[in-house]
């Protein structure tokens, strides 16, 4: 296992410098700005009204921005995912864009991805991956360890309610912010070409942004990764996929495409 593989083995989020070629971060850098030009029906603005800056998000855009395909199954992204994740396929789950203008106040409260999700499986893997340098007071911060589990309970980031999982299925999350110190939390400064790996039940947050921070995020699933419907709306939606995929299957699907593969050897 490579020193990269045991430290999101054990910590769940493990910074990997300079993996992005300056060419590849051009491609997403442009793919970012013409998101943000023309945002698909998905997209939603995770700030308040009265907030001096804004906080957009976009979702599921890889077939429609050939930048984001581009980056996504030519970028080396995949195989790094099957490794982390000890898998022998890295399969793509979904695209998410985060762009944070200067002077957003609205933070990303804490929170787990893996709840909000139409997946189980404990073979995946995010990457956060920025086109601007990203301070520390405005970086992904992690609770080492917290993606061993268990799931606690997701909430909507602006009114704090209960859409997904019925109200009392599962723990609330703890007052991270109460006592810091009780938590091993890490977290990097970032500069484009740099990436974030974590895991999708690792307990992360940030802060607002002191100047513009262009991210873009793509999710990998690994092996033993399985539909799990919902009787709710999932972040991101991906409607009537019940009929194709019924509970328990694999995610095999052209949503969720192979981005690469283990070659057999000879």
């Amino acid at each position: 296992m490579t020193t990269r593989a045991q430290s999101f083995a054990r910590d769940g989020a493990v910074v990997l410098r300079g993996v992005i070629s300056p060419a590849l971060i051009a491609v997403l850098r442009g793919g970012i700005d013409a998101n943000l030009a023309a945002p698909s029906p998905r997209a939603k603005i995770a700030s308040g009204a009265h907030d001096p800056g804004r906080f957009v998000e976009d979702f599921c855009n890889w077939q429609d921005n050939p930048a984001y395909r581009r980056f996504i199954f030519d970028s080396p992204l995949g195989e790094i995912a099957a490794e982390l994740m000890a898998s022998k396929t890295a399969r793509l789950h979904h695209d998410h864009m985060l762009t944070k203008e200067a002077g957003t106040l609205a933070p990303t409260p804490w929170h787990q991805d893996q709840p909000y999700y139409n997946v189980e499986g404990r073979q995946n893997c995010s990457f956060w991956i920025p086109v601007d340098p990203i301070s520390a007071a405005a970086t992904l911060y992690f609770v080492a360890g917290s993606h061993k589990g268990p799931w606690l309970m997701p909430r909507g980031f602006m009114d704090n309610q209960a859409k997904w999982f019925p109200q009392g299925s599962l723990a609330d999350l703890p007052d991270i912010d109460a006592d810091r110190s009780a938590h091993r939390i890490i977290g990097w400064p970032l500069e484009p070409g740099d990436a974030v790996a974590f895991h999708m039940l690792a307990l992360h947050s940030s802060a607002g942004a002191d100047r513009r921070r262009r991210v873009f995020s793509v999710r990998f699933l690994g092996d033993d990764a399985v539909h799990a419907p919902r009787r709710w709306v999932t972040s991101p939606p991906f409607p009537g996929l019940e009929r194709d995929l019924p509970t328990g299957a694999p995610m095999h699907h052209p949503l969720f495409p192979i981005v690469w593969r283990l070659r057999a050897v000879d």
